[in-house]
């Protein structure tokens, strides 16, 4: 079974229901569904086949949906791209990952581009013809970058059957039925807003509302019109949503049964403002892009803040100390995962592929803790790796890129709190004479995606290091800390 056979429970069982609505346009099931056999037909007759790649390189919209399905019953191995990222980030992926065309709303210079738009128009004239899906549960889904524990983003491979059991895990805990309706202002190119969201409504035969982004502006009123009972956010999204007023927090929670944040730890003062703002305990789920979902806290239960929660159904957990031992009850260590949430592999990468399994078991880098009564509850990340408003950050690519340019001589890149995003990039750097800080900011900004770029660079005479030479980064870590 792949996962187009269980979305053909609402394609075909539910047909004539409202799917999705981006806009002014409402789709039915069996809207989607066609559109997307049309969709395949193009595709088809560029000459792609089941196991090519094909890179997405768009923003939430109809056509990322279209070509998304499109190329689930082709077989064809999904690529999604982060829309902030630039030439640079974008070539390494095209590098690695190979695919046969990159799609796009817009040329994307020094790179062949598909026009989404053009694939759209050929497809309406196309047949409307049931496209059998070629693909099997172990068929290879998605190829999605992350950052982790080198410095280039790596393609994690995820199968059919990892997203079809995430689907079946959080509509079964969650109770995701098709009497919801979920409101999804997170990036279809991340699993959050993907596998979480627009997998679990189409399985379900929920009526999803898409949204371009998330615009905080804006929500009051798309949840007044729209009435969601489900909502999916990010530890940012809630901050920003604390800032409304009385009156509009009543009218963003009127209908809502289920506020989720994931992507990044959420504070435990934030929900706790939430719960009294809003009178709704915000579920805080644990996952990876390698992993999709692996620790919730209860739908029904205690929703405890400050942890994630229990592992999911099938998922097995393991902590384990430095010295390689299981931890006890509040003993820190590295959450180690199995389950067939877990991707099989880093596309082209078998040497980081056997680094990050460990007895069968995927070393996730996060450290944590258990309780006695079954909650975890993280303590940071082993790796160095910075998320920022859901969106993760490996400081050696932002460290490797500044000391391209003939300004510096070294630079450590280090993430530091912030309240609404949660840590941001600052950059300790070793100028070669007097730095012009607005120029390199200029830089990166031109080559780096604008969450990557360093809120601040600090000049240092000399990176502090260990005798081995490595940089001390909780040194730095201290420095910025007393200069605030």
């Amino acid at each position: 079974m792949n996962i187009i056979d269980l979305f053909n429970l609402s394609f075909i069982d539910r047909k004539d229901k409202i799917a999705l609505e981006f806009g002014d346009t409402e789709l039915t099931f069996n809207d989607l569904h066609v559109r997307s056999n049309q969709m395949a037909c193009v595709l088809d007759s560029k000459g792609l086949e089941a196991g090519d790649r094909l890179a997405l390189y768009l923003e939430n919209s109809l056509e990322f949906v279209d070509i998304y399905l499109a190329c689930l019953k082709l077989g064809i191995i999904i690529v999604p791209v982060n829309i902030l990222y630039k030439e640079r980030e974008i070539t390494h992926i095209m590098n690695d990952a190979t695919p046969k065309a990159i799609i796009s709303f817009n040329e994307i210079e020094g790179i062949a581009t598909w026009s989404a738009k053009e694939l759209a128009n050929q497809a309406r004239n196309q047949s409307q013809k049931t496209v059998k899906c070629k693909a099997t549960g172990d068929s290879p889904a998605a190829i999605i970058y992350t950052s982790g524990t080198t410095g280039t983003s790596k393609g994690a491979v995820l199968s059919h059957n990892n997203f079809i059991a995430n689907a079946i895990n959080l509509n079964t805990c969650w109770k995701i039925t098709e009497a919801d309706r979920l409101l999804i202002g997170l990036p279809l190119f991340h699993v959050h807003g993907l596998a979480n969201g627009m997998h679990c409504a189409f399985i379900a035969g929920a009526t999803m509302r898409l949204l371009t982004r998330f615009e905080h502006q804006k929500i009051k009123d798309e949840c007044v019109d729209f009435k969601p009972t489900v909502f999916y956010g990010v530890p940012t999204i809630y901050v920003r949503l604390l800032e409304k007023t009385e009156r509009e927090a009543s009218q963003i929670g009127a209908t809502v049964r289920l506020f989720v944040s994931g992507s990044a730890p959420l504070p435990p003062q934030v929900l706790d403002a939430f719960r009294e703002k809003y009178g709704h305990v915000i579920l805080e789920r644990y996952g990876m892009t390698e992993t999709l979902m692996n620790i919730s806290n209860p739908y029904v239960g205690e929703r405890r803040a400050g942890t994630v929660g229990f592992p999911l159904p099938g998922t097995s957990v393991k902590i384990i100390t430095t010295d390689g031992k299981e931890a006890g009850v509040d003993e820190e260590g590295e959450i180690h995962i199995k389950g067939p949430n877990v991707f099989s592999q880093y596309w082209n990468r078998p040497d980081a592929t056997s680094a990050s399994f460990e007895n069968g078991y995927f070393k996730t880098g996060d450290m944590a803790v258990v309780s006695d009564d079954g909650y975890y509850t993280l303590r940071g990340r082993k790796s160095e790796l910075i998320i920022s408003g859901g969106f993760n950050i490996y400081p050696r690519e932002i460290e490797e890129f500044l000391m391209e340019q003939e300004e510096i001589k070294e630079a450590a890149v280090i993430g530091v709190p912030d309240r609404m995003r949660g840590e941001l990039p600052v950059a300790f750097v070793v100028p070669n004479g007097k730095l012009d800080e607005k120029a390199l900011e200029d830089k990166c900004k031109k080559s780096l995606a604008s969450f990557k770029v360093p809120r601040k660079f600090i000049s240092i005479d000399v990176l502090p290091r260990t005798a081995l030479g490595k940089v001390q980064k909780h040194i730095l870590a201290k420095q910025y800390s007393s200069h605030q």
